[in-house]
């Protein structure tokens, strides 16, 4: 029950620590409530000290810039002078920014979950002064709502609970604390049995099992649809590979890439993905574009081109290679235009004088108008908008064939422009006419906020991106800005360490400054598997030299007692939080699992380096995949793939002789395969004067002088092959 007016008056927090805290802090999501009457605290030991220190819990929420309930509920709750007086009195608040410590957001959400049996953003977390939880939920109204009680009403029951049984909630903390504890330690992987044995079978079995829960509409299961982007990452591996299910698995990959591009989801004017779907048929997009997302969406698109999806069965499931070209180069430059920044913090859009050093995080989800956030506001459009700028005739065929009605899907008369079907020739050819008009028009109206925060691992997902998708498209400039960031990452981020030569990837950076944790496994696996793809793409050396930097650094860091695991317990309270125990999270979130993506930087270097040991700790961390093939499938995706790529060989792939056409096409031949896993490595002995590749070792041109290809696998080679035809002949015969 509320108190009466007046009747237990909150009192501040006096003394060194009050107010906010939040003034000088770099994220942009903290910064976002610096202003707040909330006297928040960043998370840090210094804020559970004070908890401790005034006996009362530690109120954590957790968000990100992009977030569009986060700004609700903080309109709603933290700027209310009241709420926010109440609150400072009887809790210390604290506010984290997921994407800048996800190993916070990740405990704290397995939390949520467990208290309250759902997640999501902004996470409200109530928490004993050493980090164990024992309440959660999610977003709180003002007011109450059906089956949703007031933040006001949780504030009040939360209090009552600790000063009156608090017995009782250290129980309830210790035995949530325990149960994370195990559930989180169960997924640890230990790295010194035998590695497992991938049956070709069992990843068929994952594709009718993904049959079974496919939408017609594209994807899998139902509202809020989110891109599977790992799934589809291993469907294609799968179709590479001949099998009985090759083909279901390129058709689902179609269906879905299709409905995508053709969706809401896709922003037809500018590019770039939205992060998911409100609706099953992708016609209404929550709208932040994450830089994760769309490295990830870039990447399957162009292994779809690699594909060559024209040669399969195009029965009522083909989406044709020009569309998804298309496609690929608009998200490409979208990335590079609207997410790129010089020296990690000033935007480029159009630029061509600088290159890109990095990409910043996301775009908001909302537009802010006269001080109110607008969910969206700047992509919508209504039916006399159209009209009015395009003319009667061209107008009302626009608002035809992209789905924008009298009445609207997201407000009342406004709607995402989104065709939800392939555009016949006349429509296309006016598409072509008409964009430029109303990107034109778009760029006048408020645009949505930039999170400039530098991510090491997203970054990490692009360099790989735009590396393949600069290759596959001849679209020089990408690989380019792939070398930009990768350089930038490699400055700001990487920290070498002594004489040891083991360094630490630092997770975030701000304005060209890194700071806070060091990376995650994921972070380290990102950037070693995106690092391996520029340097297949370049054929530089000094690229292989770090990526195998990065892996070293991640063995030393996240395998250390022979075990592998995501963090290295940054936090005590995150280690308090899940039982004192280490873990590791098989299952794929909006980003791949780090132990896959582990275990395929892995594969990759010791198809490099000829290293056993590698690729054996690959096989002992894809020993989980028996357990989630058929069981989850969908949490899997990359597990799955990596597992599709080990089994496929990796196939190693040499190219020798001196630079010019004729190595070139060798090359770019290569760089098109879809072979699940190849590794590419260019260039002679005299090239790599230091030896760092040992893939090129002893490796030299034809006895004409001409370049020629060594193309082995599972240690055995074949002879070496100069011409391209025979080479995608052999290189075909080996996947299969």
């Amino acid at each position: 029950m509320q108190d009466r007016p007046g009747a237990d008056r909150p009192r501040a927090e006096s003394g060194p620590g009050a107010g906010n805290a939040l003034g000088g802090e770099l994220s942009a999501y903290l910064r976002q409530h610096a202003d707040n009457p909330v006297h928040w605290r960043p998370f840090g030991d210094e804020a559970f000290a004070a908890a401790a220190r005034r006996d009362v819990p530690v109120f954590l929420s957790i968000g990100y810039a992009a977030c569009h309930w986060c700004h609700v509920m903080a309109q709603e709750s933290f700027e209310d002078e009241e709420t926010a007086a109440y609150l400072n009195a009887h809790f210390v608040p604290v506010k984290v920014d997921r994407e800048e410590r996800p190993d916070v957001d990740s405990v704290y959400m397995a939390a949520t979950q467990a208290i309250s049996g759902e997640g999501g953003w902004p996470m409200s977390v109530f928490l004993t002064p050493d980090g164990r939880a024992f309440h959660a939920g999610t977003y709180y109204p003002p007011r109450p709502m059906p089956g949703r009680p007031s933040f006001r009403q949780v504030l009040e029951a939360v209090r009552h609970a600790w000063t009156e049984r608090r017995d009782a909630v250290e129980q309830n903390a210790e035995s949530l604390a325990l149960g994370l504890g195990q559930a989180t330690s169960a997924g640890v992987v230990e790295l010194t049995g035998p590695p497992a044995t991938i049956d070709a079978e069992l990843l068929s079995d994952a594709v009718r099992t993904l049959a079974r829960s496919e939408d017609p509409a594209g994807g899998f299961g139902s509202a809020p649809k989110f891109p599977p982007s790992s799934v589809l990452e291993f469907l294609l591996r799968h179709a590479a590979v001949p099998s009985e299910t090759a083909q279901t698995a390129a058709d689902m990959a179609g269906r879905t890439l299709a409905a995508m591009a053709r969706s809401a989801l896709f922003d037809q004017l500018d590019g770039g993905f939205a992060r998911y779907s409100v609706t099953q048929d992708w016609s209404v997009p929550h709208f932040e574009k994450m830089l994760y997302d769309n490295a990830q969406l870039l990447r399957v698109y162009v292994h779809w081109l690699r594909l060559d999806n024209l040669s399969l069965d195009p029965a009522g499931s083909a989406y044709p290679a020009t569309e998804a070209a298309d496609l690929a180069e608009r998200t490409a430059t979208w990335m590079i235009s609207s997410l790129g920044m010089q020296s990690g913090h000033e935007s480029v859009p159009g630029s061509a004088d600088d290159a890109v050093q990095a990409l910043a995080s996301s775009l908001d989800a909302d537009t802010v108008i006269d001080g109110e956030h607008h969910e969206g506001a700047a992509y919508l459009w209504t039916a006399a908008e159209l009209l009015h700028l395009l003319g009667t005739d061209h107008g009302a065929a626009v608002a035809r064939i992209m789905n924008v009605r009298a009445e609207g899907t997201v407000t009342a008369d406004a709607s995402p422009l989104h065709p939800g079907r392939a555009l016949d020739a006349r429509e296309a050819a006016l598409w072509e006419r008409v964009r430029p008009i109303l990107l034109e028009a778009r760029s006048a109206r408020p645009q949505p906020a930039r999170d400039d925060k530098v991510v090491a691992g997203w970054n990490g997902l692009a360099v790989a991106a735009l590396a393949e998708a600069g290759a596959v498209l001849d679209r020089p400039e990408f690989i380019e800005a792939a070398q930009g960031i990768a350089r930038y990452l490699e400055r700001v981020h990487w920290r070498p360490e002594g004489e040891t030569g083991i360094g630490t990837l630092m997770r975030v950076s701000h304005a060209g400054q890194a700071r806070g944790i060091g990376g995650l496994l994921e972070d380290y696996a990102f950037c070693a598997d995106g690092v391996f793809s520029l340097h297949a793409a370049t054929g530089s050396a000094h690229w292989f030299r770090f990526a195998e930097a990065i892996l070293k650094s991640a063995e030393a860091h996240f395998t250390a007692d022979g075990t592998l695991v995501d963090t290295t317990a940054e936090s005590e309270q995150v280690f308090n939080a899940q039982g004192r125990q280490h873990g590791l999270d098989p299952f794929d979130d909006a980003t791949p699992s780090g132990a896959a993506a582990f275990a395929g930087a892995l594969l990759s270097y010791s198809a490099l380096t000829g290293s056993l040991s590698h690729r054996e700790k690959a096989g002992r961390i894809l020993s989980l995949v028996e357990p989630l093939a058929t069981r989850a499938p969908r949490a899997a995706g990359w597990m799955l793939a990596t597992a599709q790529a080990e089994l496929a060989g990796p196939v190693e792939a040499a190219v020798a002789g001196p630079p010019g056409p004729q190595r070139d096409a060798l090359h770019r031949a290569l760089l098109q395969s879809p072979s699940p896993g190849l590794v590419i490595a260019v260039g002679t002995e005299a090239d790599d004067d230091d030896g760092a590749v040992p893939l090129l070792h002893a490796r030299t041109a034809g006895p004409d002088g001409a370049p020629q290809v060594y193309l082995c696998r599972n240690m055995v080679c074949e002879r070496p092959v100069a011409a391209v035809s025979e080479l995608m002949d052999r290189l075909a015969g080996m996947t299969g």
